[in-house]
């Protein structure tokens, strides 16, 4: 049995992207994730300190998006699938990176990359 945890919506201003214009001013970058885990010790115990604490995790995936820029949200999303994982609790993550603003010429409603790590 793999139990999920699952933040979607995770709206961070980053300076991603591989034109100048998009390091320079920036852009918000938008983030879902969904851990696979054991949640049976969290649900035995009530107690965070059994789970992946998600106001923590979404601090930290927000650093990353606000952090180093990379010229790739593929680049982006691996980062922060390698995050997810580093609680050895998580078995596998699907980490989507969406750009909604990406300099595109034609009418989108967004664009998105969507890496599964386990």
């Amino acid at each position: 049995m793999t139990d999920r945890i699952t933040l979607t919506g995770l709206r961070v201003r980053g300076y991603h992207g591989v034109y100048e214009f998009e390091r320079r001013q920036g852009q918000d970058f938008v983030v879902d994730v969904v851990l696979e885990l054991d949640l049976a010790r969290a649900a035995a115990s009530d107690d965070v300190a059994d789970t992946v604490h998600y106001g923590e995790l979404a601090a930290q995936l927000a650093a990353i998006v606000a952090g180093e820029p990379v010229n790739l949200i593929e680049t982006l999303a691996d980062r922060l699938a390698s995050a997810c994982l580093a609680d050895t609790r998580v078995r596998a993550c699907e980490v989507t990176v969406h750009k909604p603003q990406a300099p595109i010429e034609q009418e989108f409603a967004d664009v998105s990359v969507t890496v599964r790590r386990s």
